[in-house]
This record gives structure tokens, C-alpha cells and sequence, in this order.
């Protein structure tokens, strides 16, 4: 029996759109919105007959009916901390999507669609490791001021579909290995990935290095300071430490070809960031490779990053003395999410009930 399954990427000024037959990818579009067409809407939430419509567009252009589904699978959005897994779209799951808190993010409206497609045709609708996976070890929640404890909130999608094909690559079960997995793009995840669960991770607009757009970690007390100086308002200073820090702050561009290309014109100054960002993300692979007291079987790198074979040389000058290194660049979040919605449809995994994971805790 041939699985055929939709997935569905709803990003800020995008909807990613893919049709796979079991894990071969018939079709993919990725549709731009224009930012002024989506301003005349108050809400993201608002935004659902418009994203729905322009799926429905997509799929009846490539002579696609939703009739011959057998799932449909939505990029999960911004939930209560859950387990790792594929979450069937039920009552309570729609209702939290709906909430869209601690603040609005279009991934929320994946399962949203999902559901309004799959319901009146029977099918089940599903999302796959949100990025509010929480499987943290009680002591990584730990920070030194008990107001602030380490949240989890990463790339869980495509750390744990690197980790699923580091397995294959190495002949070994998913759920055996120590992995430390560095998500690297605009935004970063440097996760510690043991025997199947992200026991600690950087959360990277708070923690660990610096990235593309992102500050990273920074002296706490300079950062006081800094809030208290006059010069920022909360929300102009949020926006310097994500989307306007790390090399976008040191450089003025978040374009590592464009960093590289300043390089190599001998632009000292982005040599120095460059390799900063490379130095600072060493460091927090062996960070986390505490976390699994030095137990690692591999390294994996993955982003966008990972396409960039000097910054794989420099980081993997200070780290291979830790565990082998593997490049897995880019991250194919269609296939990852499809992947998800078969490992159930095929018996391979049962899916997850998001109410029955909020009530029983994290560590399902």
C-alpha cells in the first residue's frame, strides 16, 4: 500500500508545500507571501482561510486531490513542553495551536490546516516534533537563579531527522546513540542527543554561541547594564539580541557567502567573526558533550551553515578529538515532516497524544 501524505510549512512571509507518495516527493512548492498582503490581517490566527486557500491552489494546480490522502502533516507550532514525536490533531491539541502563546508564530497554523483538511475526509492530521520538544534532564534546567530556569525550545524537527539518518549511515538504531547534534543557520541548536531524547540543548536566543542573526549567550551583568543605560527600549533591545546580533551585529550582514567573500578580500574584521562564531560553536559541542559524560558517538552538523566547508575545517579542528564528525547541511523540514506522519501511518510508531503527554510530563 502506497501512504500518500501532504505536509504543510507555514513560516512568516511563507507556506511550504509538499506531496509525498510513502517518502517520494511528487511535488513542492514554496509560495511567498507578499508582507503588505499579510499586514491586513490583525492576527496570525486570521491568516487560516488565506494560507488554506493558497494550499488548496497549490494542490489543484499539480492535479492533486485531497481525497486521495492518507494524512496530512503540519509543522508543529509553539505548545506546552511535549516529548519528541509525531502528536495526532485532536480537541485539545487544536486548542492549544489556537492560543498561540507565549507569543504568535505561523508554525502554530501547520496543525490548524492539517486538521481542516484531513477531518471532513477521515484522515488523520498530524504535527512532528514542535519546537517546544522538552526532554531535558531536570539538572540542565538549572541556571543559577531559580527565576530562570533553561527552557528547551529548538530545531527538534531537524535535529531529530539528523539523528535518524546518522543511524541509518552508521547501522545503528536511532534510540542507541549519543549523538551531539549542531543545528547551525540564521538561528542555532547545539543539542546533546542521547539514547533518543534531547536531554540539553543551548536554546539559542539565550544560550550558548553566538550565530548568523542571534547573540547567543552574554555577561549577564553588561547585559543589566545595557537594559538600564537608557539607550534601548525592551523591545528594540530583544530585536538586537535576535535578528540583529552575532555576525548582522559585528557586520552588518547575516550572509556567510558575503562574510566570505569580505574574508577573502582581507576584511580582518570578518575574518575575526567568522572564525568567533566557529571558536564559539566548538565550544558548546564540547559543552554538550559533557552532558553524556563524554559518551559520544558522532558529531553531526546540519543548517544552512553546514554547506560551508571552511567553517566545517575550523570547527571540526577543535572538536573531532571528541567523536567523529558528520555534515548533514541544510535541513529538509518537508521530508522530515513526512517521515513523521508514515513512521505512524506504517505501524512503525504510535502517535502521541498531546493531552495524555501534558498530563503525564515531559519525559514520555
Amino acid at each position: 500500500m502506497v501512504f500518500q501524505v501532504l505536509a504543510i510549512n507555514p513560516g512568516s512571509t511563507s507556506t511550504k508545500i509538499a506531496w509525498f507518495y510513502d517518502e517520494e516527493e511528487q511535488w513542492r512548492e514554496t509560495v511567498r507571501h507578499d508582507p503588505e498582503e499579510l499586514a491586513r490581517f490583525e492576527a496570525i490566527a486570521d491568516q487560516f482561510e488565506f494560507r488554506l486557500a493558497t494550499i488548496q491552489a497549490a494542490a489543484s494546480s499539480h492535479g492533486s486531490s485531497f481525497y486521495s490522502l492518507s494524512a496530512v502533516v503540519g509543522r508543529g507550532g509553539l505548545v506546552e513542553p511535549v516529548p519528541g514525536g509525531t502528536f495526532i490533531v485532536n480537541d485539545a491539541l487544536l486548542e492549544r495551536l489556537h492560543v498561540g502563546k507565549p507569543w504568535e508564530h505561523a508554525s502554530n497554523l501547520g496543525g490548524i490546516i492539517a486538521d481542516a483538511i484531513a477531518s471532513p475526509r477521515n484522515i488523520p492530521a498530524f504535527i512532528v516534533d514542535p519546537v517546544a520538544v522538552d526532554e531535558m534532564n531536570d539538572v540542565a534546567r538549572i541556571t543559577g537563579l531559580p527565576e530562570l530556569p533553561k527552557i528547551s525550545l529548538g530545531h527538534a524537527l531537524n535535529i531529530k531527522a539528523t539523528v535518524r539518518r546518522a543511524a541509518k549511515d552508521l547501522g545503528r538504531g536511532w534510540e542507541t546513540l549519543n549523538v551531539v547534534v549542531a543545528h547551525i543557520g540564521g538561528g542555532s541548536t547545539v543539542c546533546a542527543h542521547c539514547q533518543g531524547r534531547m536531554i540539553d540543548l543551548n536554546s539559542g536566543n539565550d544560550f550558548g554561541p553566538f550565530s548568523p542573526e542571534r547573540a547567543g549567550g552574554l555577561p549577564a551583568g553588561d547585559l543589566v547594564r545595557l537594559c538600564f543605560s537608557g539607550k534601548y527600549n525592551e523591545k528594540d533591545l530583544l530585536r538586537k539580541m535576535v535578528g540583529k546580533g552575532g555576525l548582522m551585529g559585528y557586520l552588518g550582514t547575516s550572509d556567510v557567502r558575503e562574510v566570505k567573500s569580505r574574508i577573502a578580500e582581507g576584511d580582518k574584521e570578518a575574518r575575526l567573526a567568522y572564525e568567533g562564531m566557529a571558536y564559539h560553536f566548538a565550544k558548546e559541542i564540547a559543552a554538550q558533550a559533557v552532558a553524556m559524560s563524554g559518551d559520544v558517538d558522532a558529531i553531526l552538523i546540519t543548517g544552512g551553515v553546514a554547506f560551508d566547508s571552511d567553517f566545517i575545517a575550523l570547527l571540526q579542528s577543535r572538536v573531532q578529538w571528541i567523536a567523529p564528525v558528520l555534515v548533514y547541511p541544510g535541513e529538509d523540514e518537508m521530508k522530515a515532516l513526512a517521515e513523521g506522519a508514515l513512521r505512524v501511518l506504517s505501524g512503525e510508531e504510535e502517535p502521541k497524544d498531546y493531552e495524555q503527554c501534558i498530563a503525564g510530563g515531559r519525559k514520555q
